[in-house]
């Protein structure tokens, strides 16, 4: 075939090569868009719709997980009058808190290591500000702190669609750096996702193992539990990676996420 008659010929290919490139690109940018995971950190308020994790370091996250162990279901409340309600009509335990001291009456306050003592069907827990969270949540609540860090954050990204929101608990409408510090452990088992610049914050905020254990310990909440008498929990605490378990809040109901 002689040059001029092949010229067309071959322009008709290298345009169509150069259009198929063209949408495999796009294909793949498009691809690319799908599957990357925004991850965001908040404070006390939740606006995704998506899955969000709420982390109270000291004690409701750590307490909750840890109560799984051995109860199967928790009553999450915000009032001491509804919890004590509640335990009578599901003749349940009863675990709560108000300024880290123990409610009279209950079985035990919200320690990890208290709860380890009880076992049974159903536990009602009143905290001073992790329920309030968990209520506020629109989409998906998990619960996650430093002992169920790595588990809280691969359940999430299996199960979000394209956000994962971590929300610190924070104190009585107050900024809680072992919130923001349990935030990052959870978060640093996501940087491969597309984080916010909170988020990248708690993750550089974690580099240094001894010195976020410092930092807790030094916390106001942790020398509030020290006056209390409840040093050891702290310790507890700051575990990485104890548990596998991953709490969901559901339907009023705390359970474990399979």
């Amino acid at each position: 075939m002689p040059c001029e008659e092949a010229s067309p010929l071959l322009r008709r290919l290298q345009n169509k090569i150069s259009r198929n490139t063209k949408n495999l690109y796009f294909f793949s940018y498009y691809l690319f868009l799908v599957l990357i995971m925004q991850v965001s950190l908040s404070f006390e308020r939740s606006f995704s719709k998506d899955v969000a994790i709420m982390v109270d370091v000291l004690r409701a996250s750590t307490t909750i997980t840890v109560a799984l162990e051995k109860i199967p279901n928790i009553i999450p409340t915000l009032e001491i009058e509804e919890a004590l309600a509640m335990a009578h009509e599901h003749q349940a335990f009863l675990a709560g808190e108000r300024d880290g001291a123990t409610v009279e009456g209950f079985d035990v306050g919200n320690s990890p290591l208290e709860i380890q003592e009880l076992e049974g069907e159903t536990l009602i827990i009143t905290t001073s500000n992790g329920t309030r969270i968990l209520e506020g949540i629109s989409g998906r609540a998990m619960i996650g702190s430093f002992i169920n860090a790595r588990a809280v954050a691969k359940k999430a990204l299996e199960v979000a669609t394209d956000h994962v929101e971590v929300v610190m608990a924070g104190v009585k409408g107050n900024f809680a750096i072992e919130d923001f510090l349990g935030a990052g452990e959870i978060i640093s088992h996501m940087q491969s996702e597309e984080l916010d610049e909170m988020a990248q914050a708690a993750c550089l905020a974690i580099e240094n193992p001894e010195k976020v254990d410092q930092a807790v310990k030094n916390s106001r909440s942790a020398q509030n539990l020290k006056r209390l008498g409840f040093e050891k929990d702290v310790e507890f605490c700051l575990q990485r990676n104890r548990s596998k378990i991953v709490p969901e809040f559901k339907e009023g109901l705390i359970r474990v996420l399979e």
